[in-house]
């Protein structure tokens, strides 16, 4: 019988990567998405994944999108908290407003979504969770405060949430990407394109699919022994 999976932020770069990557591997695949309907209607044709508009800082949708997946699968057997924003602004000029709104969107979609999942995998006393963090969270870099205090976020929701599901055996681990060739990565000006590469052991940006790769692997079978990690892929900061 096949897996399931939920990817949260599916027709992105990085999530449509995972999507991809994720049904090559012969797991039932759900994502949702925001506003682009055009490409997430086309990256389900593609995929043959279920794809399910939501705003998933509210509660009810969040609660929609889990019934939606089990209505269709029965269970979800992983899931991948992937829905992330940010603003380039200077940390003077933000407001509280935009401190809100950042956080919402990388701390409290994963707080929503993960609550309501993981009560069926206790249940069924399995499951992984896959948190995708960012290189901005852990590093000395010229990135938007409020956006790296939310992804540094992760790293912590991740590590208590690991324990606290250790003896349901749930794992729970994040990925954390550097700067990848699609996604935010195209925004990226020049100089500091330039600056990671020379301080990238790599010498390059990463791919998407790289990280994707990472994410299934740390979902599969081959991962028991891999729990309550930030796992690196940035080609070597």
């Amino acid at each position: 019988m096949s897996k399931v999976a939920l990817i949260t932020g599916g027709s992105g770069a990085l999530g449509s990567a995972m999507v991809r990557c994720f049904r090559r591997d012969n797991y039932e695949t759900v994502f949702t998405f925001r506003t682009n309907e055009k490409r997430a209607k086309a990256l389900a044709d593609e995929t043959g994944s279920l794809a399910l508009q939501a705003d998933l800082t509210d509660r009810d949708q969040v609660r929609e999108v889990v019934r939606g997946t089990l209505e269709r699968h029965g269970r979800i057997d992983v899931l991948v908290n992937n829905v992330g924003f940010t603003q380039v602004m200077p940390f003077a000029l933000i407001e509280e407003e935009d401190w809100d709104e950042v956080m919402a969107a990388n701390l409290k979609t994963m707080f929503l979504v993960t609550r309501e999942v993981v009560r069926g995998m206790i249940g069924r006393k399995s499951g992984t969770i896959v948190n995708i963090g960012s290189l901005a969270g852990h590093r000395l870099l010229e990135v938007p405060v409020h956006y790296a205090t939310a992804k540094a976020g992760v790293s912590g929701f991740t590590l208590s949430l690991a324990k606290e599901l250790s003896r349901y055996n749930i794992r729970v681990n994040s990925v954390v990407p550097g700067l990848l060739d699609g996604g935010v990565g195209r925004m990226v000006p020049e100089k500091e394109l330039a600056d990671y590469v020379a301080h990238c052991a790599a010498g390059r940006p990463g791919k998407t699919e790289e990280v994707a790769e990472t994410v299934l692997f740390l979902a599969s079978e081959k991962a028991q022994y891999v729990n309550a990690q930030n796992i690196f892929v940035d080609g070597g900061i």
